[in-house]
């Protein structure tokens, strides 16, 4: 049985302009593979693909958005592989959340206000396992309402008479309901405090043990990525600049934009530091991008980086990162020094 569970190869996701004009490239050229049982985590500013991709991957993508360019491969525990992008009517709605499923960004509004938790779930097996009986149905709602850390006679509440984190808690049991092989996690804890936060993300951690799915966590917060995440793809511009594994990514980051991610938030332990935030603003999309689309805002870009763009370079301990500083057919110019005066290595 392959070790790999999903894998996506050369993804290019475009939003058509109602005018008319130059569309929106919000993914361009990304390619990643996900491990059985392991998490991986995308990281980014906000714009920069993160959600535009995992839709491209779990074939949710609605008009404007189009998926120009790719393929996404599904290895199943049976052994068999399914290209996800030619899964059409009954076989792509069988696919969805029996073998791959999602929990969407503000996923504590995805609940119907007007319906019983229950009920709620009973139509996810009335839809999806049309021959289970109605008492095995309530049962198994039950078990996945303990299993994610709900006393079971919640079945019976409304969602506006649950806590944010309860809510969100249900969102993930209801993923979970058909005992998919992969679960695509977009910002499952935004807008929940820390407190509520660490909750969530440990039983999170503690039913991928349990259960042994594969995890594709989405987040604009690199620090608590780099905490539960196993590999970590850092997105910028549409693309992935670095990708490795988590711990390489921590002690040495490769790509200049992740550094500036790592400066940007405090560290727990050590010595206090400055933080330092990135200057400037992610290129404008529906362009063409010449050279590499940090440049404009690295403090050690160099000649090459305005025309060339990065090819991905192999990094030691994993993984790589796109960016001409590791490239040794620019290893002259690199020594030249950066573009800005008074840019800092």
């Amino acid at each position: 049985m392959s070790d790999t569970v999903l894998r996506a190869d050369h993804i290019d996701v475009a939003y058509e302009a109602y005018d008319g004009t130059r569309p929106t490239r919000a993914v361009r050229d990304v390619s990643f593979e996900l491990r059985r049982g392991e998490l991986l985590g995308i990281a980014g500013e906000s714009g920069c693909g993160k959600s535009t991709l995992a839709y491209a991957v779990a074939r949710c993508l609605q008009p404007p958005a189009k998926l120009t360019a790719g393929s996404v491969t599904f290895h199943g525990r049976d052994g068999g592989a399914s290209d996800l992008l030619a899964l059409e009517g009954e076989a792509l709605r069988a696919f969805r959340w029996n073998k791959l499923s999602i929990v969407f960004q503000s996923a504590m509004n995805a609940l119907n206000p007007v319906t019983r938790i229950g009920r709620q779930f009973d139509d996810i097996f009335r839809a999806h396992r049309p021959g289970m009986p109605g008492p095995e149905r309530h049962e198994r709602a039950r078990a996945l309402l303990d299993m994610v850390g709900i006393d079971s006679a919640r079945i019976r509440s409304y969602p506006h008479e649950l806590s944010g984190g309860m809510r969100q808690r249900v969102v993930i049991a209801m993923a979970l309901a058909l005992e998919p092989e992969v679960v695509i996690m977009d910002e499952p804890t935004t807008a929940l405090d820390v407190v509520v936060q660490r909750e969530i993300l440990d039983e999170v951690e503690r039913l991928r043990e349990e259960l042994g799915f594969s995890v594709v966590f989405i987040t604009h917060d690199l620090s608590l990525l780099l905490e539960i995440s196993d590999r970590l793809a850092v997105m910028y511009a549409g693309g992935i600049v670095e990708y490795g594994p988590c711990d390489r990514i921590a002690q040495g980051a490769g790509h200049p934009y992740t550094q500036g991610l790592l400066r940007s938030f405090p560290e727990l332990t050590g010595q206090r530091r400055a933080l330092r935030g990135i200057p400037g603003s992610p290129p404008d999309l529906r362009e063409e991008l010449a050279g590499c689309p940090f440049a404009d805002r690295c403090e050690r870009a160099f000649a090459p980086c305005r025309t060339v763009a990065p090819r991905q370079v192999a990094l030691p301990g994993g993984g790589y990162a796109a960016c001409h500083l590791h490239d040794p057919a620019h290893a002259a110019a690199a020594a030249a020094g950066p573009l800005h005066e008074g840019s800092q290595p």
